[in-house]
């Protein structure tokens, strides 16, 4: 569970919980009722999911 601060966003709070920006739709996922969101206010209760945090943080060989 992960508590909002007023501004968050998906790509924000994704980054400093699951350890990439590139990880936020695993967020939107665990919190549909949310989808439409954009910026958060404060207090906005979020489901976090269990994500290793090196997860998601490297390219695949064939983006270089």
């Amino acid at each position: 569970m992960y508590v909002t601060t007023q501004g968050d966003t998906w790509d924000s709070i994704a980054l400093r919980l699951l350890g990439s920006e590139l990880l936020m739709w695993m967020l939107v996922d665990a919190n549909p009722i949310y989808r439409g969101v954009a910026e958060f206010p404060a207090n906005t209760e979020l489901v976090v999911p269990n994500v290793e945090k090196t997860a998601g943080t490297s390219f695949p060989s064939w983006w270089a």
